[in-house]
């Protein structure tokens, strides 16, 4: 074949980002530690990396990002540890909710967070409702979120519907028990992150995890930003994501 007549070759098309970022925000004190600070001042440190990170999301394109910050088992480290988290979380509803207005992310939080108190309670509904506009990003926090407890409250729930007959046993399918999760109406994660050299779920979206792809990182929380999640989205556009099925 000549010059003249050999097809064109076009350009690759830049693999799509993932419709969905999860990601466990881990190394906090470790972080801390390293640099002989308090464990409070990792923790500030890391409310930055996700600062850096939500807007890191938005600009390179993912619609749902979902941010692992308060674990249900959490409320086991030190009293003064959950204080100034509390704090931090506190300050962070009053300081970004405008920001987050602003550059049109919509903030949603799962999780028992009622724990944390009525006041915060209500900040988080208040943070919701004001930024239930945004539809460049669909921000989920988890807060005092445990999976397990998560799966149980949606058996709970199913199990009702079904004792009050408003639900037929044999109808309830994936998408069914779905809807009664937390997460109900939101896209699984198709990508999930770890920093810090950890590797391991931690109790975080068992259920939605089914088929996500997993990226291990090296680097602590606290360093995170728009290069190491460009690292991981990178990783995720190069792997073939079969479901289960033969190519």
């Amino acid at each position: 074949m000549s010059a003249a007549t050999d097809p064109v070759r076009m350009p690759a098309a830049p693999a799509a980002p993932p419709r969905h970022v999860a990601i466990i925000m881990d190394g906090n004190r470790r972080w801390a530690q390293a640099r002989g600070l308090p464990v409070a001042l990792g923790h500030k440190a890391g409310a930055e990396a996700a600062r850096r990170t939500i807007e890191a999301a938005a600009d390179q394109g993912i619609g749902w990002l979902t941010l692992f910050a308060f674990s249900s088992e959490n409320w086991r480290r030190p009293l003064d540890e959950v204080s100034a988290l509390t704090g931090l979380l506190r300050l962070y509803l009053r300081a970004e909710v405008a920001s987050l207005v602003k550059e049109g992310v919509r903030l949603r939080v799962i999780g028992d967070h009622a724990r944390f108190g009525a006041e915060l309670a209500r900040a988080i509904e208040a943070a919701e409702k004001a930024t239930a506009g945004g539809t460049r990003l669909n921000l989920t926090v988890a807060l005092s979120y445990g999976a397990r407890d998560e799966i149980l409250g949606a058996v709970r729930r199913t199990a009702q519907a079904v004792a009050e007959g408003r639900m037929d046993p044999a109808a309830i399918d994936e998408a069914t028990f779905g809807g009664f999760l937390q997460t109900a109406g939101m896209p699984d994660p198709d990508l999930i992150i770890r920093t810090s050299g950890e590797q391991r779920l931690s109790n975080f979206l068992l259920w939605q995890a089914a088929y996500a792809e997993f990226v291990f990182q090296d680097t602590l929380w606290p360093d995170y930003g728009a290069a190491p999640l460009a690292e991981a989205v990178a990783a995720f556009a190069a792997r073939e994501r079969r479901y289960g099925a033969r190519p």
